[in-house]
């Protein structure tokens, strides 16, 4: 059986790039920061009772859909899991849209009938947080097989976590996706907690890159809380799927710092653990030293924080005046009306 080639883009994720572009510098940062600063905003709302059911946020991880974005191409599709808010800003989803869903309000992308872990929105490629554990996985390959049978040239990125890894619909799709060749790039956002469980604690083996190699599917490890490594490593895996050459895995080493879900205390590991990561690798700190080191002076960054404060604060009030859905809203997106 042929071996997949294995990749660690470990030594490529320390590089600082010469051919970085200011502007792209400060995108890259002014995105991350929207990210977090609508996420913890959106932890306050919960704890005020305003956004109800689960609620998983993407802070410290902000890097990986940054990254990956980066390098998507119009047409593209993305599918994720329930850690989805991070993913929806990223694709240019309107914030005030975001927030509104998650509070359960007309205004929200789905209507308010989504909430937090399954909104869509099909016009910037997005096709939804889903709950169930591992299922995304099918559906993104599903995505896949579709533009392999229309011949359109794009690719499914397709995200999950190193909890959902362990599960059984995951390798029936590498399999499929590997026997087709389909252009699909599966993203493990290996963030070393699944709920709370370490990683070493539940996955007989823990390089989530080497996952496909027995259908010979190649993949590499890339350091996640690095956004220019995320998008190098994300332009590769494109490249690949797009090229008819069928699947490509990324493992993408990250962190979350909030617990699994606001309800989660998250005492299965220290604090000393979680301010190390803050203090050693966080993703939007590497960019604005980047961003120092590039000669962009601090007003510049602060006027950014500034506006970003203010599109969260639109948003906050955008779903608190949305009304919430009319009762009858029940009924409709159920069926296909023909």
């Amino acid at each position: 059986m042929a071996r997949a080639a294995q990749k660690d883009s470990k030594t490529e994720s320390g590089k600082k790039l010469s051919n970085v572009s200011k502007d792209d510098l400060l995108k890259y940062y002014r995105e991350m920061v929207l990210i977090r600063r609508f996420e913890e905003r959106a932890g306050q709302l919960y704890g005020m009772g305003l956004i109800g059911g689960f609620c998983h946020l993407y802070i410290g991880q902000e890097a990986v859909a940054v990254g990956m974005y980066a390098a998507a191409e119009k047409g593209d599709q993305v599918i994720t899991g329930y850690r989805d808010h991070g993913h929806m800003l990223a694709a240019g989803m309107d914030p005030r849209e975001v927030m509104a869903e998650l509070t359960g309000r007309i205004g929200g992308s789905s209507k308010g009938k989504g909430g937090s872990m399954h909104m869509f929105d099909i016009e910037a490629g997005f096709f939804g947080g889903h709950g169930i554990v591992g299922a995304q996985v099918s559906l993104g390959t599903g995505l896949a097989f579709a533009d392999f049978y229309r011949q359109n040239g794009n690719v499914s990125f397709t995200y999950f976590g190193d909890g959902a890894a362990n599960q059984g619909q995951v390798y029936e799709s590498f399999n499929m996706a590997q026997l087709w060749k389909l252009p699909v790039v599966y993203v493990i956002e290996n963030n070393e907690y699944a709920m709370g469980t370490s990683l070493a604690r539940a996955s007989a083996t823990v390089n989530l890159s080497q996952r496909g190699a027995s259908f010979g599917i190649p993949g590499e490890t890339v350091d996640g809380m690095d956004v220019f490594a995320v998008k190098d490593a994300a332009e590769r895996a494109a490249e690949h799927a797009r090229s008819g050459k069928g699947p490509y895995i990324l493992e993408m080493k990250t962190y979350r710092y909030r617990g699994h879900s606001m309800s989660d205390p998250a005492k299965y590991r220290s604090k000393d653990e979680v301010d190390e990561v803050k203090a050693t690798r966080d993703p939007i700190d590497h960019i604005k030293t980047m961003l120092q080191q590039a000669g962009v002076a601090e007003d510049e960054i602060k006027t950014i924080d500034n506006q970003v404060k203010a599109i969260v604060l639109e948003a906050v009030d955008f779903a608190q005046t949305s009304p919430e859905p009319d009762p009858s809203e029940l009924y409709t997106d159920v069926y296909l009306e023909a």
